[in-house]
């Protein structure tokens, strides 16, 4: 929770509309059209019990492969056929992560390659966090939609000052999070109402930043993680960006097993 190749070139005919990110990236303005209408997907299945096993890694020490997505998208691809989605399938049906999810994880993954190509964040950390966070909007037995949303609005606890919990008094008059006493974690990538405000992003192409939404906060949580100039592909760079989502070693070492069996997903044996 934030307290706080050819493939990539021929990817950038699927983000036409993302050159409005970048502006708003430079004036501080996250509400842009970026992707426009995600594709239609099937409701994903309720979440698996297993809790996500900490990797045997020391903070720091190198950060988990870069998958990049295997994806071709024409310029010009044809009727009713997103290479996007098709891939996702495939991912989704050889590991427990909703296409719909991968969808999102890997337009933001796409985008960030074009306007921050320094920053080489892979989805597949994305996706470490967003089954973390909520198992891919999923929490609770909620359905991942196909408009990228979970079937009923995902709330953290209040963060009263309780036991192992921050104190934040309410930013946003309960505007996000329903409660104008405290601030909660909102959305699938669980953002404090406070860094959403900062990072919002439209991912979905519908006009604004939505929290709830798994497109506008897969980008909004890339960006998050690449700020400062960080290289999300060092091991350095990866542990910073990561803990400085939930500055936990035990967190980002779940983060890191994760992303190494998505990539692993993504990169089948032939």
């Amino acid at each position: 929770m934030i307290r706080t190749s050819p493939t990539v070139l021929a990817a950038l005919g699927r983000l036409a509309l993302a050159a409005s990110l970048l502006a708003a990236m430079v004036v501080g303005v996250a509400l842009v059209n970026v992707l426009g209408t995600p594709p239609k997907a099937p409701v994903a299945a309720p979440p698996r019990p297993e809790d996500p096993k900490p990797a045997q890694v020391a903070p720091g020490s190198i950060a988990p492969p870069v998958q990049v997505p295997q994806v071709e998208v024409q310029p010009q691809p044809q009727p009713g056929v997103d290479p996007v989605r098709e891939w996702a399938n495939q991912v989704s049906a050889v590991v427990d992560l909703p296409a719909r999810a991968v969808v999102s994880y890997v337009n933001a993954d796409l985008v960030m390659r074009q306007h921050q190509p320094g920053c080489r964040i892979s989805w597949t950390t994305l996706a470490g966090i967003g089954r973390i966070e909520s198992n891919h909007g999923r929490f609770g037995n909620r359905q991942l939609r196909e408009d990228a949303r979970p079937s009923v609005p995902i709330i953290g606890i209040k963060l009263d000052g309780g036991p192992n919990v921050r104190l934040i008094p309410d930013s946003d008059g309960g505007a996000l999070d329903g409660d104008v006493e405290h601030d909660r974690a909102v959305g699938p990538m669980q953002f404090i109402p406070t860094t959403w405000r900062k990072w919002a992003t439209d991912g979905s192409g519908d006009g604004r930043g939505d929290p709830q939404n798994l497109d506008d906060a897969a980008i909004a949580a890339a960006r998050y993680l690449c700020a400062n100039g960080r290289d999300m592909s060092t091991g350095s760079g990866w542990w910073q960006g990561v803990m400085s989502y939930n500055n936990s070693v035990e967190y980002a070492q779940k983060v890191f097993g994760l992303a190494e069996t998505y990539a692993s997903a993504g990169n089948p044996r032939r």
